[in-house]
């Protein structure tokens, strides 16, 4: 349901930029610093939004390997230290019994 509508939001912000780039047809001078071109303000916008979009999916890509690493580097911690834990809960049941044999003795 969550991918459903951010399909549906991603639609409709997609039909707004369309609308006004298409409303916004004139020509304006774009600037760059090794000279300058008029270019017609449709392609700025729509330029500009890809652009955006390119930096925001590649700034969500780089998170989501970051996570996964982590997870990784985490599962691998977690299963050195499982035979610890396991070896440490085996010697404390050992131990329960006898404590508890001792308590009942001395009562």
């Amino acid at each position: 349901m969550k991918n459903q509508w951010a399909l549906l939001l991603g639609i409709v912000f997609a039909l707004i930029v369309a609308i006004f780039a298409v409303i916004n047809v004139d020509p304006v001078t774009v600037n760059y610093l090794f000279g300058e071109s008029e270019w017609p303000l449709i392609l700025v916008i729509l330029g500009s939004v890809l652009m955006g979009g390119i930096i925001i999916g590649s700034v969500g890509i780089v998170r989501i390997y970051s996570l996964q690493r982590e997870i990784k580097h985490l599962k691998k911690e977690k299963a050195a230290e499982q035979p610890k834990v396991s070896k440490n809960d085996s010697l404390k049941t050992e131990k329960k019994p006898k404590e508890s044999i001792q308590k009942s003795t001395q009562s």
